[in-house]
C-alpha cells in the first residue's frame, strides 16, 4: 500500500478522529484500542445549484466502521485513520460548496434586473447577512485545512506502524513500560505521546560519533570519478578512518592499497605511479594494486605485502569494498535517467559526519528556509510539506516539489528535480516539467568527522554549455554555494550533537526518508538478516 494510494482517500476531522494508542502487552503485537467520537456536523449543504453533481458525494459516515472501545489491530486502525481521510474530504467539498451557493445569492441579490423590487435598505440587510454567513463558510474552510492537516499526519503515523514493525520489534520493552503506565481513560492524550516517544526511543542519535560497526563496510563504495584517476596518477582517500590510495595498474584498471608503506609507514600518496606500480618517496620500494611489493632499491627484495581491497570501475566510477565479507558480484548502477548528459563532477572534503549530511540531502522541507541566496531564493513557504513513498521503499517525491528523490545504500542520494528556469520550479511533478537536473551525492564515512563527498550533476538540457571553456568552474562555485548553506547548519548540529543532543529528536511527516535511512542503519549494524524497505536478504 503506498502513501499515494492512501492518499487519493481524502480524510475525518480532529473531533472525529479515533484516538488510540498503542497496546504492547505481552502475546499482542501492534495492537490499538480505537475511540471514535463523531462530532456534531450537520448535514449536507442542500443542493440547488449546477455544481451540485461535482459535489454529490456520499457522507461516508454511514460506512465507518463500529469500532468505539474496540480492540483494534494495526491494520484495521489504519482503516480508521482511512475514513478519516475520506471524511474529511466529504466535509471539504461541503464547505466548498456551501461557499459556492453562497456567492449565487449574491449574485442574484445585486441582479439589476430584480432590484426594482427591492430597497437600498432590504438589499443591504441582505447582503449583511451573506457576508456573514461567507465570512463564517470561509472559517469553516481553515477549520477543514486544519483537519487534513491532522489526519494526514495520523495516516502516516499509522502507515509507520503497520509497513515498519522494525520500530514495535525494537521496543516492545520500552512501549510495555509505556502502557503500564497510561489508563485507557487518558487514550486522547495517548496518540501525542506515543508519536513522540516512539520516534525518541527508536532514533537516539546523540553523544560522541561511535567507531563505525564493522557490518557497515560491507558493501560497494565509490571513491573518486574515473576522469580523476589518469595513469600516472593516484587518489588518497580516507574510508571508515583508514587511508588508502588508489591508482591504475599496468593493466589500466584501478587498485587499492593501504597509503602507508611497509618499510617505515610514509605515505605512499606522496610519491609516484612507475609503470603501474606506486612508489614510495622515501626509499623507493614499489607496490602493485594486489599490494605486492614489486622493488626495493638497494637491497634484497623480500616478500613483503600490503593490505589491498576489492577495487572495480564502473560507469564513470572507482568502487572500493572495505568489509571482511565476500564482496557481492553487482555493483549499484548511478548513471543519470536516458536522455540526461553529465555536465559536471566534482569531489569535496567536508567537516561533518557522514549520517548527518546524509540527514540533510534527504530533507527538502528546509531549502525556503536555508537556501534563500542560491536554489530556493523567492520560494514561498508550503503550508504542507509531503514525502510520499511506498511502504517498503527508500525511494519517492515530495510535494508541492517536483522532485523525486531516493536513497541508495550504503551513502547514496539520487534526485530529479523538475525545472523550467534557473530559480524555478514547475508542476505538481517531474513528468509534468519540460526540463530536468539529475543530481548524485555520495557520501564516502572518510572518518567520525569527515565526508568525502562526490557529487554529479546531469540535465537532459542544453547540451552547448559541456562545450563552454571553464563551465566546470562555475558549476563548482554554485554547488559550494548551495552547500556552505547547509554546512553551517549541520556543523552546529554535530557540535550539539557531540554535546548530548539527539539530533533526531522530534521528527515529523517530511523527515520520513530521513527516518528510514536512520532505521536502514540501525538494521545492518544489528547485523538483521532482512533489511528495512529493501529487498536485501
Amino acid at each position: 500500500m503506498t502513501i499515494v494510494a492512501t492518499a487519493a482517500a481524502l480524510s475525518l476531522p480532529l473531533s472525529l478522529c479515533p484516538t488510540f494508542k498503542i497496546n504492547t502487552k505481552k502475546g499482542v503485537r501492534g495492537g490499538l484500542r480505537v475511540f471514535a467520537v463523531f462530532g456534531e456536523e450537520s448535514g449536507s449543504v442542500e443542493r440547488k445549484s449546477t455544481w451540485g453533481t461535482i459535489f454529490d458525494v456520499e457522507d461516508p459516515r454511514s460506512k465507518f466502521p463500529q469500532s468505539k472501545g474496540k480492540f483494534l489491530d494495526v491494520n484495521q486502525a489504519l482503516e480508521v485513520a482511512r475514513f478519516d481521510i475520506q471524511y474529511c474530504d466529504w466535509r471539504a467539498r461541503q464547505d466548498l460548496l456551501t461557499i459556492m451557493l453562497l456567492h449565487e445569492k449574491v449574485v442574484e441579490v445585486l441582479n439589476p434586473l430584480a432590484r426594482e423590487y427591492k430597497s437600498i435598505g432590504t438589499l443591504k440587510k441582505e447582503l449583511a447577512e451573506l457576508q456573514e454567513e461567507l465570512a463564517q463558510a470561509h472559517r469553516q474552510v481553515h477549520i477543514s485545512e486544519a483537519r487534513v492537516g491532522t489526519a494526514l499526519d495520523k495516516l502516516a503515523y499509522m502507515e509507520e506502524l503497520v509497513n515498519d514493525r522494525l520500530l514495535q520489534d525494537r521496543n516492545t520493552a520500552d512501549s510495555n513500560q509505556t502502557s503500564t503506565s497510561t489508563s485507557p481513560s487518558t487514550s486522547t492524550a495517548s496518540l501525542d505521546m506515543v508519536k513522540r516517544k516512539l520516534p525518541q526511543k527508536s532514533l537516539n542519535v546523540s553523544g560522541p560519533v561511535q567507531p563505525y560497526h564493522p557490518r557497515l563496510k560491507n558493501f560497494w563504495y565509490p571513491v573518486a570519478f574515473s576522469t580523476d584517476l589518469k595513469d600516472d596518477t593516484m587518489i588518497p582517500i580516507d574510508c571508515f578512518e583508514e587511508p588508502w590510495v588508489v591508482f591504475r595498474g599496468k593493466d589500466g584498471k584501478p587498485g587499492c592499497v593501504r597509503n602507508t608503506c611497509a618499510h617505515r609507514a610514509c605515505p605512499l600518496h606522496l610519491g609516484s605511479v612507475n609503470e603501474g606500480r606506486i612508489q614510495c618517496p622515501y626509499h623507493g620500494w614499489e607496490y602493485s594494486t594486489d599490494g605486492k611489493c614489486e622493488k626495493m632499491p638497494s637491497t634484497r627484495l623480500l616478500n613483503v605485502k600490503i593490505k589491498s581491497l576489492p577495487c572495480l570501475e564502473q560507469e564513470g566510477m572507482i568502487w572500493i569494498w572495505p568489509g571482511s565479507d565476500p564482496p557481492t558480484a553487482t555493483l549499484p548502477s548511478l548513471q543519470p535517467p536516458p536522455g540526461f548528459q553529465i555536465h559536471a563532477e566534482i569531489v569535496m572534503e567536508l567537516p561533518v559526519e557522514h549520517g548527518l549530511l546524509l540527514d540533510n540531502l534527504l530533507d527538502l522541507a528546509h531549502a525556503p528556509f536555508t537556501h534563500t541566496s542560491t536554489f530556493a531564493k523567492g520560494w514561498s513557504v508550503p503550508s504542507l510539506v509531503k514525502f510520499l513513498t511506498p511502504a517498503s521503499g527508500l525511494q519517492g517525491y515530495w510535494d508541492p516539489y517536483p522532485i523525486d528523490m531516493e536513497f541508495r545504500p550504503p551513502c547514496m542520494v539520487l534526485s530529479t528535480i523538475g525545472i523550467s528556469k534557473p530559480g524555478k520550479l514547475e508542476g505538481q511533478s517531474t513528468k509534468q516539467c519540460a526540463t530536468h537536473l539529475h543530481q548524485l551525492h555520495v557520501c564516502l564515512p572518510s572518518s567520525r568527522g569527515k565526508t568525502r563527498l562526490l557529487y554529479r550533476m546531469s540535465l537532459d538540457f542544453a547540451p552547448v554549455l559541456q562545450h563552454i571553456p571553464f563551465m566546470q568552474y562555475l558549476w563548482r562555485y554554485f554547488a559550494e554555494k548551495v552547500l556552505n548553506e547547509d554546512l553551517r547548519l549541520v556543523v552546529g548540529q554535530q557540535d550539539r550533537m557531540l554535546m548530548g543532543a539527539n539530533v533526531w529528536n522530534c521528527p515529523v511527516s517530511y523527515d520520513k526518508l530521513g527516518v528510514r535511512y536512520r532505521l536502514w542503519r540501525d538494521a545492518v549494524e544489528r547485523g538483521d538478516k532482512r533489511l528495512p524497505f529493501t529487498e536485501s536478504t
